[in-house]
């Protein structure tokens, strides 16, 4: 409930929704593995990724497609036409290509576990707020606030940012 009130709101959410977790070359393994598990049109690897990701990450069709493209270029996936659409399934290669690289898609997948962990989802979105909120009352008031008050905020979001960094560095 918390999560669809607040994380299916894209202005609550700042643009964080399409902030992908890979890095340039990832998504190759991880849609490799989902037309593992069956055939899918390109369509359907885009929602799959996005249910898995639980809305946080809806990869585009510019991204996808492509990335498609290339897998059977590479022999590791093959197309066939149905129903006037592309369905991918994968071929023996790319079988034997996910078995050679397994410990870059484990990592990968289990990167995608903790960064779209849905049992931080209450917090994050507390988090999110709190943040919207301080934005929001520094945008409407900041220019009526004295010199030495501005030097006060500046000094506590200062601080409360070192303070994060040490925390997310650890």
């Amino acid at each position: 409930m918390y999560r669809e009130k607040f994380f299916r709101n894209e202005r609550f959410f700042n643009g964080f929704k399409h902030d992908s977790p890979f890095q340039k070359g990832d998504l190759k393994y991880i849609i490799l593995d989902l037309i593992k598990d069956k055939p899918r049109y390109g369509y359907e690897v885009i929602r799959s990724l996005e249910e898995n990701s639980h809305g946080f990450y809806k990869p585009s069709p510019g991204s996808v497609y492509p990335t498609l493209q290339m897998l059977e270029e590479m022999g590791y996936a093959v197309s066939k036409e149905r129903d006037g659409k592309k369905i991918y399934e994968i071929t023996q290669e790319g079988q034997d290509f996910l078995k050679e690289q397994s410990d870059v898609t484990d990592h990968l997948k289990s990167h995608m576990k903790r960064h779209w962990n849905p049992d931080n989802f209450e917090t994050i979105g507390r988090i999110i707020g709190d943040v919207s909120k301080i934005k929001r009352l520094l945008r409407s008031r900041i220019r009526n606030i004295s010199k030495e008050k501005l030097k006060q905020i500046s000094g506590i979001i200062s601080n409360t940012r070192q303070e994060i960094e040490k925390i997310v560095e650890e």
